[in-house]
């Protein structure tokens, strides 16, 4: 079960992934596509890894070989699998500074596609539901307000960036 808090993450729920909506100049968000299953960049913190934007700056590069610059804080997804303790994963928006050559990712040795889209499609591709639509709609407020973004429109043009 999931669950999305648009909130900071409450003392003692640990923090196993951190996610990014990274913005392009034209507004639009990058997409990991991987055969056609897609995902936000990001990924496990490191051990000692604490800092948000550290983590996704590490996960963006060695997944996605993108460059990120600044970042804002949106919120978490509440994670309760069977058998297992709760955790959190946290999710970010920030501005992406700079594609580099596509290169396999360190740990699962697959090369992602980069998919830039609108940020309104963004969760129909994700697929994540409902918790995925209200973390768009977080992304949209935030991206706009703290990082000054001016998203793009159902009609931006999808491409692929490899």
């Amino acid at each position: 079960m999931m669950r999305w808090y648009a909130a900071p993450v409450p003392q003692g729920l640990p923090v196993r992934q951190v996610y990014g909506y990274l913005f392009d100049g034209e507004g639009r968000v990058l997409l990991q596509d991987d055969l056609g299953r897609f995902n936000l960049p990001g990924g496990k913190p490191e051990p000692g890894e604490e800092d948000y934007h550290t983590i996704l700056a590490r996960e963006s590069l060695e997944e996605s070989q993108v460059a990120i610059g600044r970042t804002a804080y949106l919120g978490y997804v509440r994670v309760e699998d069977p058998g297992e303790e709760p955790y959190a994963q946290v999710r970010l928006a920030g501005l992406l500074d700079e594609f580099l050559e596509r290169a396999p990712d360190e740990s699962t040795g697959r090369t992602y596609r980069r998919l830039m889209t609108s940020l309104e499609r963004a969760p129909g591709l994700l697929q994540w539901g409902e918790h995925g639509t209200a973390q768009a709609e977080t992304a949209a407020v935030v991206a706009a307000a703290t990082l000054g973004v001016e998203l793009a429109g159902t009609d931006a043009k999808a491409e692929y960036v490899d």
